[in-house]
């Protein structure tokens, strides 16, 4: 009896600790931080909620409607079971549209998700036989979702709920015909929305060896697409101009402005369920432009940023210096030999901070993405702030060029993103001045090696294509056989916070976590040893607290 007590009191000392320890982890203060594939310390830990891409581009096939696409969970290899890669319950993913320039969200589309599991203690995989559509009763395991949408900050309305999501692609055997699983999950609501979510091939294409001396400090290491064979989790979104332009006029506020955030409750405790979306929560990623957070933000503030607010942006100093005086053109000038630039960049300031705009007294002359361009903004309200912009006015372009507006195609990113667009090529170009110039530096002309994705793109909502089925290293390290590339087709059926965040508050979390985690370990080896010499010759572990 007195064994038996002494085991539950134990036993739920070390729950406490777990619980104590996973709750320390968690605290945020102000905000919490942490995105776009594996950017940043902190969201490098969380991939589940780590936004890897934004693209937003009028719908080449549907005149009058955009289209967002926002991807999360990086680096997803095909064969990446038994769990494969779900979206978080415990998450908010969000997509913000700022339409009168004031860097808060006019528009805010809110997804969660929640998981239905049959598997139980019967069986590890995820399906028992062939799955030929999303209520297949041999998928074990599948995720649902809810879509809400709030409008100049009224209250969040539920848009659709229990929405299927297109599952992990285990593999052929599998599913042997993806295309219907992602026909199955593309839905189109009552008003014209179309919205899908669910695993897709990763459309960046780039070499990542950037980091390694900007490609080998001679430009040996480029022509890789490092992203190739892997897939990601894909929320997608088209709407109706009038549904995110001021005052719901395309044709005069053409402009806005758009960035992606995912949050979590403030605290976590492993193996807790409930509403995502109510109680404390803090944001842990923010993605906007691409490789904002990868090149431009330094190493101590990538963190910060991802928990930050593009409403502070501009007051936060460190920030707008890595603009005005960036690092990547005196290191291509160090290397390479090509000139830096004069500083400070106010080029950039509109590229990354303002939209393209003559009203902002920029060097480049030209009316492109600023909301500043839209007829109802107040001029005095206008915060420079970090999102991606897109004029819904420019007209489809018949011929897309990969470099977009540096190429002469001005529908192509910096205004907004399409998946076609070669960003990391207009980005080098952009940093060395191109975008002042109007002309190609001749020097990095072939930039990374790598001009397009290894997949086609479809060519109707939700146009990714689809999640690739073969292992990255397949045949040796050669380059993966190209998945499926069937065309998509289209369906027929907060608590207040201040913006920004200091580095320090992030090293309180982590050492939160450090020394919640060295206290479960110090208690545990203490109470073993301390059991061991009063009952020497008792033998059999205690089964031990477990959080899932």
């Amino acid at each position: 009896m007195r064994t038996t007590l002494r085991r539950g009191r134990v036993a739920a000392a070390l729950a406490a600790c777990v619980a104590i320890a996973g709750g320390l982890y968690a605290l945020g203060p102000g905000s919490a931080g942490a995105s776009s594939h594996r950017e940043a310390p902190l969201i490098a830990l969380d991939p589940a909620v780590d936004a890897t891409d934004l693209y937003a581009f009028v719908s080449p096939d549907r005149p009058g409607y955009v289209t967002f696409v926002a991807n999360w969970v990086p680096f997803q290899e095909p064969n990446g079971g038994p769990n494969f890669y779900p979206f978080a319950t415990d998450a908010t993913y969000l997509i913000n549209v700022d339409s009168d320039g004031d860097a808060k969200p006019d528009a805010r589309f809110r997804w969660t998700f929640k998981n239905i599991d049959k598997r139980g203690n019967s069986t590890f995989l995820m399906n028992n036989g062939p799955v030929t559509s999303l209520d297949d009763e041999n998928l074990l395991f599948r995720q649902t979702y809810t879509l809400e949408s709030s409008f100049h900050g009224e209250g969040f309305r539920t848009r659709a709920t229990n929405v299927p999501v297109a599952p992990s692609r285990v593999g052929n055997a599998s599913m042997p015909d993806y295309g219907a699983l992602r026909d199955q999950a593309t839905i189109k609501l009552p008003g014209g929305w179309r919205i899908f979510a669910g695993q897709a091939d990763d459309p960046f294409f780039l070499d990542l060896r950037v980091f390694d001396l900007l490609y080998g400090s001679d430009l040996s290491e480029t022509g890789q697409d490092t992203l190739a064979g892997y897939n990601v989790n894909t929320i997608a979104l088209e709407v109706p101009f009038k549904d995110v332009a001021l005052r719901g006029d395309g044709a005069r506020n053409p402009v806005i402005g758009v960035w992606t955030t995912t949050e979590r409750p403030r605290v976590r405790i492993t193996g807790r369920t409930g509403d995502p979306r109510t109680g404390d929560r803090v944001q842990v990623s923010r993605l906007g432009n691409p490789l904002v957070n990868e090149v431009v933000v330094p190493a101590g503030l990538k963190d910060a940023f991802n928990a930050s607010k593009p409403e502070g942006d501009a007051r936060i100093p460190q920030l707008v210096k890595r603009v005005t005086e960036p690092e990547v053109p005196k290191l291509i000038e160090a290397i390479y030999n090509i000139p830096a630039p004069p500083t400070p960049r106010n080029d950039l300031v509109e590229i990354f901070l303002t939209g393209i705009t003559t009203k902002a007294d920029g060097p480049i002359e030209a009316d492109l993405n600023s909301q500043l361009n839209n007829a109802d903004v107040h001029p005095d309200r206008f915060q420079p702030a970090e999102m991606l912009r897109l004029n819904l006015s420019v007209p489809i372009s018949d011929s897309p060029h990969r470099l977009g507006v540096i190429g002469g195609d001005l529908q192509g990113f910096p205004n907004g993103r399409r998946l076609t667009d070669d960003v990391v090529d207009i980005e080098l170009q952009a940093l060395v001045g191109a975008a002042q110039t109007g002309q190609i530096v001749d020097a990095l002309a072939a930039g990374d090696g790598v001009d397009a994705n290894e997949n086609t793109f479809g060519d109707t909502f939700p146009y990714v294509a689809l999640p690739n089925g073969n292992a990255v290293n397949a045949a040796n390290g050669a380059a993966p056989p190209a998945a499926g590339t069937a065309e998509a087709s289209p369906a027929s059926a907060s608590a207040t916070e201040e913006p920004g965040m200091s580095t320090g508050d992030m090293a309180t979390v982590l050492g939160s976590s450090v020394a919640g985690g060295l206290g479960l370990l110090f208690f545990a080896g203490w109470w073993m040893r301390r059991r061991n010499r009063a009952h020497p010759h008792e033998h059999g572990p205690d089964e031990p607290a477990h959080t899932h």
